[in-house]
């Protein structure tokens, strides 16, 4: 564990070299990335955190995204990171946005898995009340929901083993833990995309619900010099559902962008 901002944060890190630091999304821990870090690691210094309320990491009070992006960056310090390539995914992906934006001179490249610039007014009455049902009967519905709401049908009838691990890694967050987060994504606030000047790659699926590709093409448009990649028979949990072409996609971005 590490101590950060007066509060006790889970860090997994692997490999040498620049730094890589992967930002899970609503439901996620550092697990969620482990087919990318075990590909990563070869060439890079993998960070890989829990967020507050998330995983192991325990949960002190009230959460928000700027909360977030302060831990990380007091997280990059007590690491001593100056600069590095932020990864996200869903959730992650706003709180990388606002680094990227923020805070310029930490940022070399910027990765947003099932991006999402903030969440449409329709969607936020709906991410409480998650947070609600959370705290009233637990993780077990909501994951069963997630299950089958947020994975491509191919990947529930030909990747078992991957849809099995998504519905784990939900299951067993904390409910209360969980719930903050989901306040914390409802209150979010879009970043400012036309401040973002670093290398920026977008991936999404075409049967992702979350982030559409629809609104991934114009998050891109936003972005400059932005590239968007559109995985098929993909939902939400693009890092896991297309591992291989994921890791393709970021060997692409480091590598053609001599990270």
């Amino acid at each position: 564990m590490h101590a950060v901002n007066g509060k006790q944060l889970l860090v997994e890190e692997h490999g040498d070299g620049e730094a890589v630091i992967m930002v899970h999304g609503l439901g996620g821990d550092s697990n969620a990335w482990g087919p990318q870090a075990n590909m990563l690691s070869r060439h890079f210094r993998v960070i890989r955190p829990d967020l507050e309320g998330s995983g192991l990491s325990p949960c002190t009070g009230e959460l928000s995204i700027d909360g977030f992006v302060d831990d990380l960056l007091a997280l990059a310090d007590s690491l001593g990171v100056e600069r590095a390539h932020w990864v996200g995914h869903s959730m992650g992906t706003i709180v990388c946005q606002h680094i990227a934006a923020r805070h310029p001179e930490r940022t070399a490249s910027l990765a947003l898995m099932g991006p999402i610039l903030e969440p449409p007014e329709a969607a936020r009455k709906g991410i409480r009340d998650r947070a609600a049902a959370a705290r009233d009967n637990g993780m077990i519905p909501i994951a069963d929901a997630l299950y089958q709401g947020s994975l491509a049908a191919d990947t529930r009838a030909h990747q078992p083993a991957v849809a099995a691990f998504v519905r784990e890694l939900v299951m067993r967050q904390a409910p209360e833990g969980y719930a903050r987060t989901c306040e914390a994504l409802a209150a979010a606030q879009a970043a400012d995309l036309g401040a973002i000047g670093c290398p920026t790659l977008l991936v999404t699926g075409d049967e992702d619900g979350v982030a559409p590709p629809t609104a991934a093409r114009d998050m891109a448009k936003r972005i400059a010099g932005a590239h968007l990649e559109i995985l098929h028979r993909c939902g939400h949990w693009t890092p896991l559902e297309r591992a291989n072409e994921v890791n393709h996609a970021l060997l692409n971005l480091y590598f053609h962008n001599h990270a």
